[in-house]
């Protein structure tokens, strides 16, 4: 998201940055980073655009409690003080477990996936949820808490080809790392349930995400004591790419429909179905086959050059922008992923259509539509 604070080193996600920095320059980093990527102005832009609210990542050391990492809870103390001032509401995203629920890069340490089979850390990660739960479930600014973003299941554990996609730096620590299962996360979310809602009242959300399973839950905590229970997906045109869909505007929209919308209309009977996570990133808008997303230059040598003009692209991202929405508003609602995006696409070779992961931008360009 802001690569800029990995400059001078190989690491690729958030835990090894303090193993390759001293802990003076990681903790100036982190606390310049901190205080300059999301602002009080940020907020307001946001409001400007239309936006109701802002899903917010949180890590599982934001208490401070977890060396060498820096806790964060000034910051989303603050972060509620700018939404409640400005009218927006927060749904906290917990977005990473100690040894990751996903082993991607974005849940901290990438090719590692072994924080289920660790009871005392799956126990950790409710206790965190616990004081999250204890310190904002009563704000006014609070729409939700979500228990864990993107627990990978088997389906996308093949599909995203993790292990390979997102390579261990230590062989070592990801042996034993796999998916996890349903039956674990659906036990681990009615525990989570009760350890929040002690703290959260009923009319604030308990938010689910699906394990990239969206039709896996019919049927689950449907019991009359749980309460405003929200079911997040995520939904990436780069994972239909994978799964086939063909690179042209005609099936991203005809994709979208077919299995975006119809899905989350089908899980409204149990659910609110919030899309969670979503942007116009394409292939198509990229002008070649991105491998779903795989890499920024796919094995592509040298300076790259998009071969779709910029009012082709606009084109593009409008129609999976309208098709999209239409599909999100079917449900309960979305997040985009994300507002922001500290990424030169003009001077930093082979970062060509990765413009359309800032929402900022994507409203700036005239691809997204201002509410």
């Amino acid at each position: 998201m802001s690569p800029a604070l990995f400059d001078g080193t190989t690491a690729e996600d958030e835990y090894y940055l303090p193993r390759q920095l001293s802990k003076e320059v990681y903790e100036a980093r982190i606390k310049i980073h901190r205080s300059e990527y999301i602002t009080e102005r940020d907020f307001v832009t946001i409001k400007s655009m239309g936006m109701e609210a802002v899903r917010i990542p949180v890590p599982y050391f934001i208490f401070g409690d977890r060396e060498p990492f820096i806790g964060c809870i000034e910051e989303l103390d603050k972060a509620f003080n700018w939404a409640e001032t400005y009218g927006l509401q927060v749904l906290i995203d917990l977005h990473t477990a100690p040894l990751s629920q996903n082993g991607f890069d974005n849940g901290g340490i990438s090719g590692v996936c072994k924080w289920a089979k660790h009871p005392e850390e799956v126990e950790f990660v409710l206790t965190v949820l616990e004081r999250l739960a204890k310190r904002y479930g009563t704000r006014k600014g609070l729409w939700g808490i979500e228990v864990l973003n993107e627990p990978i299941t088997e389906n996308m554990w093949k599909t995203m080809n993790v292990q390979e996609r997102y390579p261990a730096v230590e062989p070592e620590l990801a042996e034993g790392s796999g998916p996890v299962t349903i039956e674990f996360l659906k036990e681990f979310y009615k525990a989570a349930y009760e350890r929040i809602r002690a703290h959260m009242p009923e009319e604030k959300y308990f938010v689910i995400h699906d394990g990239f399973e969206l039709k896996a839950w019919k049927g689950f905590m449907q019991e009359a004591k749980y309460k405003n229970v929200v079911l997040d997906t995520h939904q990436y045109l780069m994972v239909a790419e994978a799964n086939g869909c063909e690179q042209t505007i005609e099936a991203y929209v005809n994709y979208i429909r077919e299995h975006f919308q119809k899905d989350i209309e089908e899980m409204e009977e149990y659910f609110p179905v919030i899309c969670g996570e979503w942007c116009l990133f394409n292939s198509l808008a990229c002008g070649w086959d991105t491998k779903g997303g795989q890499s920024v230059l796919n094995g592509l040598d040298g300076e790259v050059k998009s071969a779709v003009t910029a009012e082709e692209k606009k084109q593009i991202y409008e129609a999976v922008a309208k098709a999209q929405l239409e599909a999100w508003n079917s449900g309960s609602g979305y997040f985009y992923w994300s507002y922001k995006l500290l990424t030169d696409t003009v001077n930093t070779s082979g970062w060509i259509g990765w413009d359309s992961w800032d929402l900022g931008r994507c409203v700036d360009f005239g691809w997204f539509p201002r509410a």
